[in-house]
């Protein structure tokens, strides 16, 4: 039975995820290149609230405006951005039972609090750049000449080892082992002779094994004395025993090959020039007019027609009313605004948890990591509070720099986003003098933010697992009446900015096509079929 072009609308427009094809479908959409976002069709002016003024928010406004649309973003903030934010000289935080932090780095210096990486496949983050002009550079995410630090009893531990050393002694070993089990006919995989030697001998590359299919140190793993001129060929080690790999914990979760095989991580990778609030500021530029700072949401009510929004700004308590709603707020804020959502929506908003995740930014006089040690990026891992230390992918050497100190999670954020501000400089001193002993002559300031206690975000990014995104996550792709959801939780790129861009332009399709739809349900007097 043919479907009108009325209740094709009407059933697109009732889930964000449906509205985005649903309008290419019908024409309103024009495909492009560089995901440019054409809709067609006017707002007429309809009043859009839109709560919160990170990426997704005035993703949102951004894009709406072009088509008509009045749009108001309230921001509990007194800055933009949200997450996307990069702490520099002059920046405040107090978060939950702390005092008032503020950075005292150097003019020029930063680091990225929140998202720091854009991957390269991320192709809407990209796009966005492009179009707002926002210069990028690359993102040195995996670097071999960075550690593994491993505190334990075995004789690798509290040592710092190359990265490149540990891979490719593990490599080396793995791949004898299977070689040595295929050769003597011990790994059943129905190979004929002329495969299982293919075979071997690709696992002889891979892992660098001898003619006798043994692994030994080779120049892969880098040199004790370099080569140079004349009769200088360079000194390689020995490798590591195996043995002793694995007692260090060497070969435990917190080492293993993360940046090289998780698919967002592998490069090349991007990073906007200057700081990624960058790019949130290039959308402020834009949307600028329609944004209310220090604006505090207390409720969202549904009405029977449109919505209506109270909030308390340094005037007191005021309400907003509009046509639909846009809320980016992140849940665990949203959980403590009333509203009058259905209790499916009010649940998932309420059991929905957040990444609780720290970083601490410390700024050293010198930047001994490339001068003493030719780390010019990349990550160091730990086995202790630290998690990881990261090495600034920018102004390579310059006098000064600043180190991301310590990126953790779990419980292991929880545990040190507890400690006062005081003890958690000392930990990430003392802690990362463990591997650069540098740090006690070089340190001059830190500053340090626990996500899971930072108000108007009370966390990193939201956690899914397979039944949260069959319940939760479905409840709250459907819009509640005139509320629409939008952020990094609406989509499956939860903690990257492609997350809440992706959602702020599935949400506007979804919003037009709802628009579009009453319009012809409900045309003005004056339209003549």
């Amino acid at each position: 039975m043919p479907i009108s072009r009325r209740a094709f609308l009407t059933t697109a427009g009732k889930t964000a995820f449906a509205a985005y094809p649903a309008m290419m479908a019908l024409g309103l959409l024009r495909s492009a290149p560089a995901h440019a976002f054409e809709l067609s069709g006017n707002g007429n002016n309809k009043h859009i609230i839109i709560l919160g003024a990170g990426l997704a928010g005035m993703t949102a406004a951004y894009e709406l405006s072009k088509l008509g649309y009045r749009c108001t973003l309230l921001e509990a903030r007194n800055r933009t951005g949200g997450r996307c934010w990069s702490i520099r000289k002059g920046a405040a935080l107090q978060e939950t039972e702390q005092p008032l932090q503020t950075a005292t780095f150097d003019d020029g210096l930063y680091f990225n609090a929140g998202p720091s990486r854009i991957p390269h496949h991320h192709a809407l983050t990209l796009h966005y750049c492009k179009e707002l002009g926002v210069p990028l550079q690359v993102y040195n995410n995996i670097n071999e000449a960075a550690y593994y630090f491993s505190e334990g009893k075995g004789p690798l531990s509290n040592k710092k080892v190359r990265i490149r050393e540990i891979h490719n002694d593990l490599r080396g070993y793995m791949t004898e082992m299977l070689a040595k089990a295929i050769d003597q006919h011990q790994v059943d995989a129905g190979l004929t002779k002329e495969d299982a030697q293919k075979i071997i001998e690709y696992l002889r590359a891979e892992g660098g094994l001898d003619i006798d299919k043994l692994y030994k140190a080779s120049s892969r793993r880098g040199y004790t004395a370099p080569p140079g001129a004349g009769a200088q060929v360079g000194t390689i080690a020995d490798p590591y025993r195996l043995a002793d790999i694995i007692s260090s914990g060497l070969m435990d979760p917190d080492f293993y090959n993360v940046a090289e095989y998780t698919y967002e991580l592998q490069m090349t990778m991007f990073q906007a020039i200057g700081g990624m609030d960058r790019i949130a500021a290039a959308l402020e530029k834009k949307v600028a007019p329609m944004i209310r700072l220090g604006c505090k949401v207390s409720a969202i009510h549904n009405q029977a027609e449109g919505v209506r929004v109270t909030y308390r700004d340094k005037n007191g308590e005021k309400q907003l009313s509009g046509d639909i709603c846009i809320c980016t707020i992140p849940l665990p804020v949203l959980s403590n605004i009333d509203h009058n959502f259905s209790s499916d929506v009010s649940r998932a908003i309420d059991y929905i948890p957040y990444m609780t995740t720290g970083k601490m930014g410390l700024q050293f006089k010198r930047r001994f990591w490339e001068e003493d040690e030719g780390i010019y990026g990349g990550i160091t891992h730990t086995n202790n509070e630290l998690t990881q230390i990261f090495y600034p992918s920018n102004d390579y050497l310059g006098k000064k720099g600043i180190l991301i100190g310590y990126y953790n999670f779990y419980e292991t954020a929880a545990k040190v986003g507890a400690l006062s501000l005081e003890q958690r400089r000392q930990l990430a001193l003392e802690k990362g003098g463990m591997i650069h002993p540098q740090y006690a002559k070089e340190f001059e300031t830190g500053f340090s933010i626990a996500w899971h206690k930072t108000p108007y975000s009370l966390g990193g990014w939201a956690l899914y697992n397979s039944e949260t995104r069959q319940t939760f996550y479905k409840a709250l792709l459907q819009p509640e009446k005139q509320v629409y959801f939008a952020g990094e939780h609406m989509t499956h790129l939860n903690a990257w900015m492609a997350g809440a861009f992706e959602s702020a332009r599935s949400v506007v399709a979804a919003v037009h096509a709802r628009v579009a739809e009453q319009r012809l349900a409900y045309p003005p007097a004056h339209a003549t079929n």
